[in-house]
């Protein structure tokens, strides 16, 4: 079966490399994801360990623009849409020809091909329908039915109280991008509500980040040929593949003890919370808390935080007095140069996308 997984353009190269430790060694890179195949046991292996896919959508058809209308009804769609299930066509046009086409039309075509079919019901509007996307360009629609149900950043544990929350396949990305595999200590002195360490906390448990979804959460568990003993099996796996306790400690502290505190919960119901060490106060006065690590943070900006050259200054400071041993991994405004630190060159620059905004992911390296 082809499937593509779907996430920001920047990481995609992440998302490959965790494919191949999947036993997906032939990928290719497309814009803002990956194209693969695999059978049904290794694609549900993939729902659940993907640490920084948006979506992964299976490649149902690929038909000429043209007449898509008449290609439509040719397509064996009872093979994949159930009749007892609402859908809903969205369309993707990336072209001129296709904007030409409209809209409109692309998503008729396609949703009266699969009512005819089926008798399922096209319902946009319906809680949860299963999705089908259809991605016109270059003449071709290609239909993408969307496996995943909720985007996969929805890891199931998330606790609302934070007003600039990081997505979780974000954090993910900037702990594979700074190298870190769980095998040395992990510090973010700006958790926040916690998202990376948490992230960080899977990897070091070796636990696969979307574990906690609920019973048909995943939108292959309402669509035909889905093997609820193979999925079933596949889950029991991925839950023993967890290690007891981490292979190194992970630390997350905050200026504010309101934000520990919602940290502490969200680690709670994501179920690694005895497994952290939480404590409050401000990075400036902060001690490291291991001789040596990786020190992660998503230092403030953006429309609803702000900060200043004096932080980055003192950040710099810390890092070169109490952090010495440690490598740093700094999330800064896209503007920010990196001299703000006097740390040197950065050994690695990332440039990302946190939301709308454009930031930079900065490596250090031990100074020590």
């Amino acid at each position: 079966m082809r499937f593509i997984a779907t996430c920001p353009d920047e990481t995609k190269e992440l998302t490959a490399q965790e494919l191949a430790a999947l036993g997906i060694a032939e990928t290719r890179l497309i814009y803002r994801g990956v194209e693969l195949e695999a059978d049904l046991e290794t694609a549900y292996r993939a729902h659940l360990w993907l640490r920084t896919a948006s979506r992964i959508q299976r490649i149902v058809a690929t038909l000429p623009a043209a007449s898509l209308s008449q290609a439509a009804r040719e397509v064996p769609w009872s093979e994949f849409v159930l009749p007892r299930f609402p859908f809903a066509v969205s369309a993707i046009l990336t072209d001129a020809a296709a904007r030409e086409l409209g809209e409109a039309a692309v998503v008729g075509a396609v949703a009266d091909a699969v009512a005819a079919a089926t008798g399922a019901r096209h319902d946009p509007e319906a809680e949860n329908p299963v999705g089908l996307v259809a991605h016109v360009r270059a003449g071709v629609c290609t239909v993408g039915l969307d496996t995943a149900g909720r985007a996969l950043h929805k890891r199931g544990w998330r606790v609302a109280g934070h007003p600039a929350v990081l997505k979780e396949t974000l954090a993910a990305s900037l702990l594979l991008l700074a190298g870190y595999d769980g095998t040395e200590p992990l510090f973010d002195p700006m958790c926040g509500s916690g998202t990376i360490a948490i992230e960080g906390a899977y990897i070091a448990l070796h636990k696969a980040p979307l574990i906690h979804r609920g019973k048909d959460d995943f939108g292959f568990e309402r669509q035909a040929g889905f093997d609820r003993a193979l999925w079933r099996r596949v889950s029991d796996e991925a839950r023993a593949a967890k290690l007891p306790a981490p292979r190194a400690p992970v630390f997350a502290s905050d200026v504010r003890p309101e934000y520990v505190e919602l940290a502490r919960r969200t680690a709670l119901r994501a179920r690694v919370e005895k497994h952290m060490t939480f404590f409050s106060g401000a990075l400036q006065g902060v001690a490291a808390p291991a001789a040596e690590g990786l020190l992660v943070a998503n230092l403030p900006y953006g429309e609803r935080i702000g900060a200043s050259a004096g932080l980055y200054r003192d950040v710099g400071f810390v890092l070169r007095e109490r952090f010495s041993r440690w490598r740093a991994a700094l999330l800064v405004p896209a503007e920010v140069p990196a001299s703000s630190f006097g740390l040197g060159k950065p050994r690695s620059t990332f440039e990302l996308m946190n939301g709308a905004l454009p930031v930079r992911l900065l490596l250090f390296d031990r100074r020590g």
